[in-house]
């Protein structure tokens, strides 16, 4: 399986995540594909552009990290990360939606600072601002103990954690832990899992804007 990659997507790194809870990193090809380059296979395969998207052995093609992440779920011949039909999943399917908005909100909020000058907009960045805040102090609200090594976790909390990483990655001057310290401890105990120390986040080299 192809897996089409940016070093620096929380929504990638859900998939890898995901992918080394279920026990099958290894069986993952990572390829780089840009998305603003029009030459990327990408395109052909996921008309949207969109990172990730997993090229499966027999051609077809999965896109949408949520979409990506149950198929590796229910490959893995258990459910380990979407609970069965009932209020877990419901939880952990609201979760998700929660980390997939805050990691979206966060990538737009970049991406609007990386418009040439006099296109970007600061009522857009404000927006998006604010979402992030409301979404942190939403979480904070609801988040317990941290969890104990090993102890099982869902898709929601893989998605909320990746956006996370995301926001340490492109934030580093937003000191949110210290308004949101439960939310803080948790996530510091995920990223000490395996599946998070080896599917770190990295800087991303292609192009920044789409071609004229």
């Amino acid at each position: 399986m192809i897996l089409r990659f940016l070093p620096h997507s929380p929504f990638v790194r859900k998939v890898l995540v995901s992918a080394h809870e279920t026990g099958q990193a290894g069986d993952l090809e990572i390829e780089e594909a840009h998305v603003f380059d029009p030459s990327t296979p990408l395109l052909a395969e996921n008309p949207l552009g969109k990172v990730p998207a997993l090229v499966r052995d027999d051609g077809s093609v999965l896109y949408d990290s949520t979409v990506i992440c149950e198929w590796l779920d229910s490959r893995a011949g258990s459910e380990r990360l979407y609970p069965p039909a009932g209020e877990a999943r419901w939880r952990a399917l609201r979760r998700n939606a929660l980390g997939d908005g805050l990691g979206q909100a966060a990538t737009w909020n970049i991406r609007e600072r990386y418009r040439p000058d006099g296109e970007r907009s600061d009522r857009y960045m404000a927006s998006y601002d604010r979402a992030i805040g409301r979404t942190l102090a939403a979480l904070e609200s609801e988040t317990g103990a941290p969890p104990a090594t090993g102890e099982p976790i869902d898709i929601g909390d893989i998605s909320i954690a990746c956006a996370l990483s995301y926001i340490d990655f492109r934030y580093p001057d937003l000191d949110w832990r210290a308004a949101h310290p439960a939310l803080g401890a948790w996530t510091d105990a995920l990223f000490a899992r395996p599946s998070f120390e080896a599917t770190p986040l990295g800087p991303y080299e292609g192009p920044l804007q789409p071609a004229a």
